[in-house]
């Protein structure tokens, strides 16, 4: 993995390329030619019009494959503004850019320095150099935001935004629809510029989520009706779920094949955590076959292991999409069942698993570990970070280990064990596994530890992380 200073370059893997800025930003992309200037409305890529040939932006991801892009175009910059555009870049945390390869593997990160006047940042380029695609870690950005961004571009900016109707169909302006011309000669950005007054610009802001339509053909009444019927509480649809399920079911007829990871290397966790919705917990239905919801439902009442995701009762919400792959015929569904993370849930999960770890120890005569809130602190950070990061290690990509996080948390342990996990659903399931697992299992029961501290994170290509970190 390539630790990238401005101006770095590094050559890229043939195939997709992600890359991904996490924080309290809004990604968007620039595909341009070698004259460095947008053709028009579909060059330019973000939460409004999440993609063009080749390029693809979901959440804080952005999906590259450099052999799809429309003709002619040789670049993709990528460019990062501030998620609420009333906060200035320089009251946040510096944008940190980490570009992982098809195959999964983190290549590099770019961490530029934190932005003074600057309103949008130009974080990197993917370029072609002769029949090589390569990215370049830029960091420049503009004090006088998207009107810098236009003279450079040839995008139009509007001067006061046009009032547009009301209600959930109304579409933000791209900057490339609007009025008035940009200027044409190229210019090459600065680090900083002076600073002027910009036009008031309506820049692309994640819009609330709106209200859920109606389910499909009566498909939330058979669910709650089977629920009933298990003991389980109804369960409420949310546009947010169904949002994802819906990029998700289109990923996969697009490659024309069921996976929890689509063709674009998204899985459809992190589809459901881009919306918006932060869980506690989350379960999938992946199917083929059916042709309606009845069917659908129907098909997922037969299996045991479906049955019991439909059936299970700390799902609160619920969202279903369906597509049709055009080359086969065959509908493609998913369905998503979560609980939302809360402050209190959370702090619910970390106590279940605790008293699970030291269930364990009691049964092993081993006396039972107190709740530490350093070694809790360190590893609640740890988990989200795995989760925000993609990535899963005892070791973090900085290269820091179990004992450097407790210490930096504060804590003054001695001894320091961890254990990490993903994808378990509990508490149970994953104290459970840890105990089927001989180098878990030996942290859990070992007699020198005295402290713990608990994790949890939804999120990433696996859908949940958890930590577990022991003191003595």
């Amino acid at each position: 993995m390539s630790e990238l200073v401005p101006g770095g370059n590094l050559p890229l893997p043939a195939g997709a390329v992600t890359v991904r800025v996490p924080g309290p930003f809004d990604v968007s992309a620039l595909i341009t030619g070698d004259g460095g200037k947008v053709r028009g409305d579909e060059d330019f890529v973000f939460y409004n019009q999440p993609s063009a040939p080749g390029a693809r932006l979901h959440g804080d991801t952005l999906t590259v494959d450099p052999p799809r892009l429309r003709i002619g175009a040789t670049r993709v910059t990528v460019v990062v503004s501030p998620a609420d555009p009333t906060t200035p870049l320089s009251r946040l945390p510096a944008p940190t850019l980490h570009v992982t390869g098809a195959d999964g593997r983190l290549l590099a990160r770019f961490s530029p320095q934190r932005p003074r006047q600057e309103t949008v940042l130009l974080l990197a380029e993917i370029y072609r150099r002769g029949g090589t695609w390569k990215l370049r870690a830029l960091g420049q950005g503009y004090a006088d935001g998207l009107a810098g961004l236009a003279r450079d571009f040839g995008v139009d900016v509007l001067d006061e935004p046009q009032a547009s109707p009301a209600g959930p169909g109304a579409r933000v302006p791209s900057p490339a629809q609007a009025n008035q011309p940009a200027h044409r000669a190229p210019r090459t950005p600065s680090p900083t510029r002076p600073t002027r007054p910009a036009p008031h610009t309506p820049y692309p802001t994640h819009p609330a989520p709106r209200a859920p339509s109606p389910a499909p053909d009566g498909f939330l009444g058979l669910v709650n009706s089977a629920r009933a019927t298990a003991g389980s509480p109804p369960v409420a649809l949310d546009a947010r779920l169904a949002a994802a399920a819906r990029a998700h079911a289109s990923a996969m007829a697009a490659a024309g094949r069921l996976g929890v990871e689509g063709p674009d290397g998204i899985s459809v966790y992190q589809r459901v955590t881009a919306t918006g919705y932060a869980y506690l917990t989350v379960g999938e239905h992946l199917v083929s076959g059916p042709r309606t919801p009845a069917e659908f439902v129907a098909y997922c009442l037969r299996g045991e292991q479906p049955r019991r995701t439909l059936h299970d009762p700390v799902f609160t919400h619920a969202g279903l999409a369906y597509v049709t792959d055009s080359r086969s015929g065959d509908m493609y569904w998913t369905a998503l069942w979560a609980r939302p993370f809360t402050p209190a849930e959370l702090a619910r999960a970390q106590t279940d698993v605790v008293d699970l770890t030291n269930r364990e120890r009691a049964r092993a005569g081993l006396r039972p570990l107190a709740t530490d809130p350093p070694l809790s602190a360190a590893a609640q950070a740890y988990s989200a970070d795995m989760a925000a990061r993609a990535f899963y290690s005892h070791t973090s990509p900085e290269g820091t280990q179990p004992w450097d996080r407790a210490a930096a948390a504060g804590s003054t342990r001695r001894s320091i064990g961890e254990n990490i996990a993903c994808g378990q659903r509990s508490p149970a399931e994953v104290v459970d596994g840890w105990m089927n697992s001989p180098g878990h299992r030996a942290n859990i029961l070992k007699p020198d530890f005295t402290h713990i501290g608990v994790g949890f994170a939804g999120g990433g290509p696996a859908g949940t992380y958890w930590t577990q970190l022991f003191g003595a």
